[in-house]
């Protein structure tokens, strides 16, 4: 059995494009304790710095082009990126970045769907993706910002291979086949998460959905876990970045909304289980 934590259609990787690469280090590395290595070889024109924690990949730190704002990216591993740029084409979606190699790493592009927001891909070789999720500093969850949810739910089911599930209030993107690979890796995964009270097909869900109330363009942001919201975003204040949403109680979770000195948003959540049984549209209101 693979030691892989994805199959294809399972968000897999996030790295931040940064104007000033080195100040995004101190943010993050202060915000999460993470460690860095430029994995770039001696010479080229830009960095790529990858973050750890314990030795585990978790995220990525580049240079963003000239003029370019600063931005979080999500990427979903694929078994042949070249045939999911012609099913992005094919339903409606747009290929910003044609499919190309990162040496041994793997091979990737840069898509948007048809709303606009936009994704990677990435076909992996030696780089597998993130060795660290769901623990505090690493990623929890990617959530699609969009107005057009039945636009949405037809493009990625189309292209990915993706459900739309209603778990009570929230909406969520669910990949069959995707939670007996994890009871394969982790056998008893659906028992805990049905004595956890987790929505019927929790195993399968790979993202979320935050339907866009206000003017702000569809797009795909990241929640990474945290142990402590409130504390995470005193020191994001500490370390020069802003709190867009102050701490509050949701569904499952303490969340905070956080914008890094450069600007890239992200949310910040702390699992409360005790929060199960809160009103979701609380906490959907604020994300959106």
């Amino acid at each position: 059995m693979t030691d892989d934590r994805y199959i294809p259609g399972v968000p897999c990787w996030v790295d931040t494009a940064q104007p000033d690469p080195e100040a995004a280090l101190a943010f993050y590395g202060g915000l999460f304790g993470w460690e860095f290595e430029d994995v770039m070889p001696a010479g080229a024109p830009q960095p790529y710095f990858m973050a750890r924690l314990r030795g585990g990949d978790v995220a990525a730190v580049a240079a963003a082009p000239e003029g370019d704002s600063a931005t979080w990216n999500a990427y979903v591993w694929v078994a042949d990126a070249e045939e999911t740029a012609a099913a992005v084409r094919d339903a409606g979606g747009s290929v910003l970045v044609e499919p190309y190699d990162t040496g041994e790493w793997g091979r990737m592009a840069m898509f948007a769907d048809p709303a606009g927001a936009a994704f990677g891909v990435w076909e992996p070789r030696s780089q597998r993706g993130a060795a660290i999720v769901n623990e505090h500093g690493s990623v929890n969850f990617n959530d699609l910002h969009t107005r057009d949810v039945d636009g949405a739910k037809a493009f990625y089911g189309a292209v990915f291979g993706w459900d739309l599930l209603d778990t009570g209030g929230f909406s969520m993107w669910a990949l069959p086949g995707y939670g007996d690979f994890l009871e394969q890796r982790n056998p008893g995964t659906r028992e805990n998460m049905a004595a956890a009270g987790a929505p019927e097909r929790f195993e399968d869900v790979v993202a979320t959905v935050v339907p866009i109330e206000d003017d702000s363009p569809p797009r795909w942001g990241l929640t990474f876990a945290v142990d402590d919201a409130d504390a995470i975003a005193a020191r994001a204040t500490e370390l020069g970045g802003r709190v867009l949403l102050p701490p509050m109680e949701a569904p499952w979770t303490r969340l905070t909304i956080i914008t890094d000195p450069q600007g890239a948003t992200f949310t910040a959540s702390q699992f409360k289980p005790e929060n199960k049984d809160l009103d979701p549209s609380a906490g959907a209101a604020a994300e959106a």
